[in-house]
């Protein structure tokens, strides 16, 4: 049974397009954590350890909600943005606005009735987990994305106004049947084949994302507060970092990530320092980030919990 998100005519009306900087850290964290790795993405992941070996991001917070042998994460992560190009901060702010009777809602479908050490002070403490994940965010935004934001954000414009035309040309069907593969529209239903899921929509219409740096298939929210968001694969990311101007951060510069090829030296297990590429082991660490020891690396993002 595929997964069937049903949608009147008010609903349709107020489907709209947004691009959003929070999804792109999360989805690159995602990628360092062994989740959705995608080979297209390897320069951008190898310029993000190089960039992680030299200073490490401490998430004590965040990376137990994204790495770990789950197939979701907690929806109220990536919220629907309130506007079609909101900044990281409006982002955030959305994200801290989520109540503490959501948070403990969202941490129970992703992690079940007994929550994990790393997850146990958020569930406690809502309020002040919340400020302290955006403030994590916000660094791993920083550090991570913020250098190649100007080709991620063109990339992901230039996928709207596609979309934009397909939707004037071919209508709904053609809008939604353009989007991925696996999705398809009939009478009045959006399908995702290869699903099977019942999906509780938010208020108001569908938000539909590009997201550059996020896996293969189509993420579509279960469960939200905020309106039901569809990301799925932005066109054009096979030349994403073929671009070569270098990104600039308010530390330094380094090169391109299609220049770089070097992978950054390994460090002790004991340092909590999880690296992506060592695929070896039963729980992939992303170097340079420093979070919780029990998170290992799911291979299914599939939906948010």
């Amino acid at each position: 049974m595929p997964l069937t998100v049903e949608l009147d005519v008010s609903e349709l009306a107020a489907t709209r397009f947004a691009i959003s900087p929070l999804s792109e850290t999360v989805a690159g964290l995602q990628q360092l954590a062994g989740h959705v790795r995608r080979a297209v993405h390897l320069p951008w992941v190898r310029w993000a350890e190089a960039e992680l070996a030299r200073e490490a991001l401490d998430l004590p917070g965040l990376w137990p909600l994204i790495a770990g042998d789950r197939a979701s994460w907690p929806s109220f992560l990536i919220p629907a943005p309130r506007g079609a190009g909101p900044s990281l901060e409006d982002d955030l702010e959305v994200v801290r606005r989520t109540t503490a009777g959501q948070v403990r809602a969202s941490l129970g479908r992703v992690f079940g009735a007994v929550l994990p050490d790393s997850v146990v002070p958020l569930a406690a403490q809502p309020r002040e987990g919340l400020e302290a994940i955006t403030d994590e965010l916000r660094a791993a935004y920083a550090r991570l994305i913020e250098p190649h934001w100007p080709r991620i954000r063109a990339a992901l414009e230039a996928d709207v106004v596609y979309r934009a035309r397909q939707l004037a040309s071919g209508g709904a069907a053609r809008l939604f049947g353009g989007l991925h593969p696996d999705l398809s529209w009939r009478a009045g239903r959006l399908v995702l084949a290869g699903a099977d899921r019942v999906v509780e929509l938010g208020p108001g219409g569908l938000v539909l994302m590009p997201v550059a740096l996020g896996p293969a298939h189509v993420m579509i929210k279960c469960h939200t507060t905020t309106q039901t968001t569809i990301r799925y694969p932005a066109r054009g990311v096979g030349a994403l970092w073929s671009a070569a101007d270098r990104p600039t951060t308010r530390h330094h510069r380094q090169q391109p990530p299609a220049a770089r090829r070097t992978n950054p030296p390994t460090t002790p297990h004991h340092q909590r320092r999880l690296s992506p590429v060592q695929r070896t082991g039963p729980t992939p660490r992303a170097a340079g980030v420093r979070g919780s020891a029990d998170s290992s690396a799911p291979q299914l993002e599939r939906q948010a919990g």
